[in-house]
């Protein structure tokens, strides 16, 4: 057992990283990508764009609580699986596309292909043993966020190299050989309960099973707010660096990088504080990240060196690796063993709709007051976001004890 559990957190953290990134690559570039399929205005350009980039989160919202649903019916591993395929076939598709609108349909079928993260997520969850949980989401964690944060680093290298369409092929491929890898590798005891198998998967009485629903929807509710501070970043941060450059120089690379930071920081990190809150307390090491995060979130309104922009940007991902794995192991002491699927999924779907809002408020604020003001933006939100989680879960106040523990 010891060696099996260590053995699927380490092949699915590959596994989630390589659907991290090939979620996340092409978003900086989808534009371009969209510019070159037809002769559109400018007006139209935006709008299609807009599309193409909101597709995928939209249907995530959607059916991963049904997936969810079905993964814990019928195994976890089988949705991996499942998902990992679907999304490699679909992603070399993407090279082949002659006009946007069939860009836009299979962006939202790699966004119904989208459960390799949450299933993965459910499985090591399930087959960890419960003293090294905290240590396994954090590890997890690494893996889908950081690659979703490294994404268009390496997105923007291979569209460099050898063209935005042939990195579609070279991803594709790289998700088949994740699916190779978690077929093959990945080992799952999974007993589904007869109380799984009879329910429907779209029964939308999602939290019946759960001993604390209260905290999950909580829990959820952070997890949107934590997105869509992180998401409304991403439109004005190259734009931010171009400015601070003043347009001269290799500002892609430049913006790459410093996009990158915060994922190569919780890559970095995740693990040590998934140990800690173990050992101290997840509710602690929650309420700090918290904290940390609003710190390192309001001097960014205020910078004009690009040096300091690359330090508060790498000291916020150390404050999400706090926040991030930190949900995750809550998640997992909360939810009962034949839901954990579930669980996940519906984080996911939290997720998906903080990256859609967070990008549309982040590129809103910033046209009214400048591209900074998205960083006070994700500074006041975090604040409230703590806020509500001390004033309406007291499992999670520093001083709580015993936090949770896990039903079935």
């Amino acid at each position: 057992m010891d060696v099996s559990w260590r053995r699927n957190l380490w092949i699915l953290w590959i596994a989630t990283t390589i659907d991290g990134v090939a979620f996340s690559e092409v978003i900086p570039f989808l534009s371009l990508y969209v510019e070159q399929l037809g002769n559109y205005s400018k007006g139209e350009l935006s709008i299609l764009s807009g599309m193409v980039y909101a597709a995928s989160f939209f249907v995530v919202f959607f059916t991963a609580p049904i997936w969810g649903r079905f993964a814990d019916k019928h195994g976890r591993k089988r949705m991996v699986l499942q998902t990992s395929l679907g999304s490699a076939i679909t992603l070399a598709l993407m090279a082949f596309v002659g006009n946007a609108w069939e860009l836009i349909g299979l962006r939202t079928l790699q966004g119904f292909f989208a459960g390799v993260i949450p299933n993965a997520t459910a499985l090591v969850a399930t087959e960890t043993p419960k003293e090294h949980a905290g240590y396994a989401m954090g590890i997890i964690t690494t893996g889908y966020v950081g690659g979703m944060l490294v994404g268009p680093i390496i997105g923007g290298f291979l569209a460099h190299a050898v063209t935005i369409r042939v990195s579609f092929i070279i991803t594709g491929l790289l998700l088949f050989g994740s699916f190779v890898l978690s077929a093959t590798m990945v080992k799952e005891h999974f007993h589904p309960s007869k109380k799984n198998k009879k329910e429907s998967l779209f029964d939308i009485h999602f939290l019946k099973d759960f001993p604390n629903p209260r905290v999950v929807i909580w829990l959820m509710i952070s997890t949107v707010i934590v997105q869509i501070g992180l998401f409304s970043i991403y439109p004005i941060i190259s734009l931010l660096v171009k400015q601070l450059m003043h347009n001269r120089g290799p500002i892609t690379i430049v913006a790459g990088i410093i996009a990158s930071l915060p994922g190569i920081a919780m890559f970095m990190t995740s693990s040590t504080l998934g140990k800690i809150s173990d050992h101290y307390g997840a509710n602690k090491v929650l309420i700090l990240g918290y904290l940390f995060t609003v710190a390192f979130y309001v001097p960014q309104t205020f910078i004009t060196s690009l040096v300091l922009l690359g330090v508060f940007r790498f000291l916020v991902g150390i404050s999400n690796a706090a926040v991030y794995p930190i949900i995750q192991t809550m998640l997992t002491k909360v939810s009962p063993t034949g839901s954990t699927g579930l669980a996940f999924s519906m984080n996911q779907s939290a997720q998906a709709l903080g990256a859609v809002l967070g990008s549309m408020m982040g590129s809103e604020v910033a046209s009214y007051f400048g591209y900074s003001s998205a960083f006070m933006l994700s500074a006041i939100l975090q604040g409230i976001n703590l806020i509500l989680i001390l004033k309406f879960v007291p499992e999670l106040r520093w001083n709580a004890h015993n936090i949770l523990n896990s039903h079935d």
